[in-house]
């Protein structure tokens, strides 16, 4: 499957997410949706969606709030899906509904050609974290929305906050080097926690009135299908899975048994929930 044209600064970002890494999260499509819902729904409350009204999800994935806006908006909207992941937006075309309005682009949102003050609302849940040049991505969206635009994104708070993240995590590292350490400003999961970083980047992409709700959630890993399908998840995607990554077999069922023993004090029924952390950001064009 081709990969998009994109900003050269994004390139690893593109590589990684046409490759083997985006395709794991495709085939998890149905289990991600279904443990993100609580933030699905938390965002897609917020964003206020209206009738009619035009609509980007940026690092839409596999597409499930970019579906769910559709729905909102009715047949006198549209909703454009865009993401640099073709196996995840193989999946999204497969969910969405026939007559739906929504599309969904293969494409780089830093230098994609949107037409200028053609959006209402700009929305990402966990999609915009990634880019290289932040500013730069925002600036170009940012010219995309109508004068009257706004924007709602879901992000993840601080690693320590998040034992959502960590707890699998940590039980890897009894057994394996930790990951190289990421910078603060580093593209990845946690680059947008610092609140100050998400108001100079918005602000100098010209957002205004930008304002960050942190909420609190407890997301199941088990799906409700028990600790076995808490522990496969952890080994599937996800920090853990990235550390056990070309591992030995003998080193993997050692951290297995650790991932086990550490989730096990955390089961309720065929649940597993770890707390999350997260900021709703929300912001106006003008």
């Amino acid at each position: 499957m081709d990969a998009p044209t994109g900003h050269d600064q994004n390139a690893d970002q593109i590589a990684y997410w046409n490759g083997p890494g985006g395709q794991r999260w495709a085939d998890r499509q149905q289990s991600q949706d279904v443990l993100l819902q609580p933030v699905a729904d938390l965002l897609i409350e917020r964003a206020q969606a209206r009738a009619g009204e035009r609509i980007i999800d940026v690092g839409c994935g596999s597409g499930a709030v970019a579906i769910a806006l559709a729905k909102q908006v009715g047949p006198g909207g549209h909703v454009m899906g865009i993401d640099i992941s073709g196996p995840m937006l193989a999946r999204a075309r497969q969910t969405a509904s026939a007559g739906l309005p929504v599309d969904f682009v293969l494409a780089d949102a830093t230098v994609y050609p949107f037409e200028p003050a053609s959006l209402d609302l700009l929305v990402s849940r966990f999609g915009v974290m990634f880019f290289a040049d932040p500013a730069l991505s925002f600036g170009n969206l940012h010219r995309a929305l109508k004068p009257s635009g706004r924007l709602a994104f879901a992000c993840w708070r601080e690693p320590r906050q998040n034992p959502f993240f960590m707890v699998a995590l940590q039980a890897v590292y009894q057994h394996v080097p930790k990951l190289p350490p990421q910078g603060p400003e580093d593209p990845g999961p946690f680059s947008f926690a610092s609140e100050a970083r998400v108001h100079r980047i918005l602000g100098e992409a010209g957002f205004k009135a930008i304002a960050m709700e942190p909420c609190d959630l407890a997301l199941d890993v088990a799906i409700g299908q028990g600790l076995d399908a808490a522990i496969e998840s952890a080994l599937s995607i996800g920090p853990a899975a990235r550390a056990l990554a070309e591992q030995p077999p003998e080193v993997v069922a050692a951290a297995t048994r650790s991932i086990r023993e550490a989730l096990t004090p955390l089961v309720r029924g065929q649940s597993v929930p770890l707390d999350a952390a997260i900021w709703i950001v929300t912001a106006s064009a003008s």
